[in-house]
C-alpha cells in the first residue's frame, strides 16, 4: 500500500539522520494542493532529534529518494507534504493488478480460531428486521476476518430452556384448542403473533383432539413442535438472506450436560459468588461489571446470565482464541457481567469482545412504523427480503454504524434507479463488464500493460482509493464496522462514474487505452470484492 510505502520511506530517512526512534502518523491529504500524503515526523520526533521541527523536516526532506515524489513541501510548523510521483502510484496498480482477486486477504502471522456468535434470536418466531441488522452485521464481520486470514466459525445459540419457552408452548396450546372450538385465551404475555395458528394448523391435523388440557406431556409436546418447527422457520429465513452457520448451540446441551452447575462451582472456587436473600450472585462491580447480578434465584433456577457464563466456559473450551458477540445495545449490562466473569475465571482479556448495535425502525412515507415481537406486531424479514432482494437488504442493513439506530428507509430501498446506492454501485461493476465485452478483441493482460500513460489527476486519484482497500477491510473488521466498507464501494462508485464520464477509454490511441482498461479492470476486482464481502451479487449486466 502506499501509506506503507511511505512509512517504510520515512523511517528509512530518519535512521539515515543516526536519531532514536519515535513515533509518526502519516494521513491522506485532504485536498490536492497539500500533497497525496502529510506527516507530523518532524513534529513529533523534534524534541527526540534535538532540532526546530522545520530544520528536521527540511533535514528529512533531502534523506527522501528523490524518484518516488514529484515535490517535498514543508508546511506550518513543520509538516511535511508528499507528492507521490505519477511512476509509484502506477506501480501501486501494478500490484493490484498482479495480485488480482487476492488483491485485499492477508495472512495472519499467527494462526487465530474464532468465533463469532450472532442473530441467536429464542425459538419463539420468525425472524423480525430487527434480527436482520444483527445477521448481516455478524455474517458480513465474519467475511471480513476471513479476508484478513483468521479461521472464522459462525455460531447461533438456541435459548430454548426457560421460562419464555413455556410460555410459547403454552401459547401454542392455545391457539391449538382455539382452532378445534375451544375459547382458551392466550397468556397475556404470551405469543400472539399469527405464525402461531399455522403451526397449530399443522398440529391440529396431525393430532386432532388429542390435547385437551396442558398437562405435563401436552406441555412437553407443544414444546418440541413450536421449537422444532419454528427453528425451521428461521433457517429458513436466513438462508433467504444469504447466511449459513457452522454450528446451531442448543442451551438446553448446557443443562443435560450439567454444564451451568459446572460453571457455577467454577466461580465459586475462584470466590466469584456470594448468596444474598436465599439467591446467589456474582460479583461483578469488583471485578468489572456494572453490577453484581443474580445467577441463581432463591428458587434454584438459572438466571440467563448464569447460563450465559456457562455457554462461554464453552466456547473456551472448545479451543476458540477469539469470541465475538454480536448483540443488541440493550444487553449492556449483562454483557459486563459475562466479561466479569470471565476475569474472575482468569480467562485472557482480549478472549471475549462484544460488536454492539441498536435497533432497526422501517420508515416509509416518512413515518416510523411501532412493533413489538410478544404482542405480533413486527415487519418478518422474510417479507422484507421478498419485496426489496437479498442485496438491498443486506446493503441497507449494514450501510449505518453499527451504534447508531436504523431507520431502514423503504422508499429508498424500493427505489430502481442510481438513487439508490445498492444499484449506483452495482452499476459500476456492470458498466465495466459492458466496456470489457467491446474491448473482448483487444485481448490485452493487464497486468503487464504498460501503465505511464495514467497521468490524469482522476486516474491517480481512482488508483489510490483502490489501494486503500486493504486498509479499509482491516478498519471494517478490527472497529466491527462494516459500514465503512459500504461507504468505500458507495465512494468508488462515485469515482468511477465521474471518471468514466470525463475519460475515454475504447477509441483512444492503443497504450492509453490499455492502460485505461488496465484501471478498469482493477477496479472492476475491487468492487468484485466488496460486494462479495458484504454478502451481495456482482452482475455483469442490469
Amino acid at each position: 500500500m502506499l501509506k506503507l510505502l511511505i512509512e517504510n520511506l520515512l523511517i528509512a530517512a530518519w535512521k539515515k539522520l543516526e536519531l532514536p526512534a519515535t513515533a509518526m502518523e502519516v494521513h491522506p491529504s485532504e485536498r490536492p494542493e497539500f500533497g497525496d500524503f502529510s506527516t507530523n515526523l518532524a513534529l513529533v520526533g523534534a524534541r527526540v532529534a534535538g532540532f526546530p521541527p522545520r530544520e528536521l523536516a527540511e533535514r528529512l526532506a533531502k534523506k527522501l529518494p528523490k524518484d518516488a515524489f514529484s515535490q517535498l513541501e514543508i508546511a506550518g510548523p513543520g509538516f511535511i507534504n508528499l507528492f507521490l510521483h505519477p511512476s509509484t502510484i502506477q506501480a501501486a496498480l501494478q500490484e493490484i493488478l498482479k495480485m488480482g482477486n487476492r488483491f485485499g486477504c492477508s495472512k495472519c502471522l499467527v494462526p487465530i480460531s474464532m468465533q463469532i456468535e450472532f442473530v441467536s434470536s429464542n425459538p419463539t418466531g420468525p425472524l423480525t428486521v430487527g434480527h436482520g441488522r444483527q445477521a448481516v452485521l455478524g455474517d458480513v464481520l465474519a467475511s471480513l476476518y476471513e479476508t484478513l486470514g483468521y479461521t472464522v466459525h459462525r455460531e447461533y445459540y438456541f435459548n430454548d430452556e426457560g421460562h419464555q419457552i413455556d410460555l410459547l408452548s403454552r401459547s401454542l396450546w392455545a391457539r391449538y384448542r382455539q382452532l378445534l372450538g375451544d375459547s382458551t385465551a392466550v397468556p397475556e404475555e404470551g405469543y400472539h403473533g399469527s405464525y402461531l395458528i399455522e403451526i397449530a394448523r399443522n398440529l391440529k391435523d396431525q393430532y386432532g383432539d388429542d390435547f385437551q388440557s396442558f398437562d405435563e406431556e401436552t406441555a412437553l409436546t407443544f414444546r418440541e413442535e413450536a421449537v422444532s418447527r419454528i427453528t425451521t422457520i428461521i433457517k429458513d429465513d436466513l438462508a433467504q438472506l444469504g447466511i449459513e452457520f457452522d454450528v446451531w448451540f442448543s442451551e438446553g446441551n448446557l443443562h443435560r450436560n450439567g454444564e451451568v452447575n459446572a460453571a457455577l462451582e467454577s466461580l465459586r472456587r475462584k470466590d466469584g459468588i456470594y448468596e444474598k436473600d436465599g439467591a446467589v450472585w456474582l460479583k461483578a462491580e469488583e471485578n468489572g461489571g456494572v453490577k453484581d447480578s443474580v445467577l441463581v434465584r432463591s428458587d434454584g433456577r438459572p438466571t440467563y446470565l448464569m447460563v450465559d457464563i456457562a455457554y462461554h466456559i464453552n466456547k473456551r473450551e472448545r479451543k476458540f482464541d477469539w469470541v465475538i458477540d454480536v448483540q443488541g445495545a440493550d444487553h449492556q449490562v449483562e454483557q459486563s457481567c459475562v466479561k466479569a466473569a470471565m476475569r474472575i475465571l482468569d480467562y485472557p482479556e482480549d478472549f471475549l469482545d462484544y460488536a454492539v448495535h441498536q435497533f432497526v425502525s422501517i420508515k416509509e412515507g416518512g413515518q416510523i412504523a411501532r412493533m413489538s415481537t410478544r404482542a405480533g406486531r413486527f415487519i418478518l424479514l422474510r417479507e422484507l427480503v421478498n419485496e426489496l432482494g437479498r442485496d438491498v437488504v443486506r446493503y441497507f442493513m449494514v450501510a449505518r454504524k453499527p451504534e447508531s439506530h436504523l431507520e431502514f428507509d423503504m422508499d429508498l430501498a424500493r427505489a430502481e434507479s442510481l438513487d439508490n446506492p445498492v444499484y449506483y454501485i452495482q452499476y459500476a461493476h456492470t458498466r465495466i463488464a459492458s466496456i470489457f465485452r467491446k474491448a473482448r478483441a483487444l485481448a490485452i493482460d493487464p497486468a503487464k500493460v504498460d501503465l505511464s500513460p495514467l497521468r490524469a489527476r482522476a486516474e491517480l486519484d481512482l488508483i489510490k482509493r483502490l489501494d486503500r482497500f486493504p486498509e479499509v477491510l482491516e478498519e471494517a473488521a478490527l472497529g466491527f464496522a462494516p459500514h465503512l466498507l459500504t461507504d468505500y464501494a458507495l465512494g468508488l462508485a462515485r469515482a468511477f462514474h465521474a471518471y468514466y464520464t470525463e475519460h475515454r477509454i475504447i477509441g483512444e490511441n492503443e497504450s492509453l487505452m490499455a492502460a485505461r482498461l488496465s484501471l478498469l479492470s482493477a477496479v472492476q476486482t475491487v468492487f468484485h470484492r466488496s460486494l462479495s464481502i458484504l454478502g451481495m451479487s456482482a452482475p455483469e449486466a442490469m
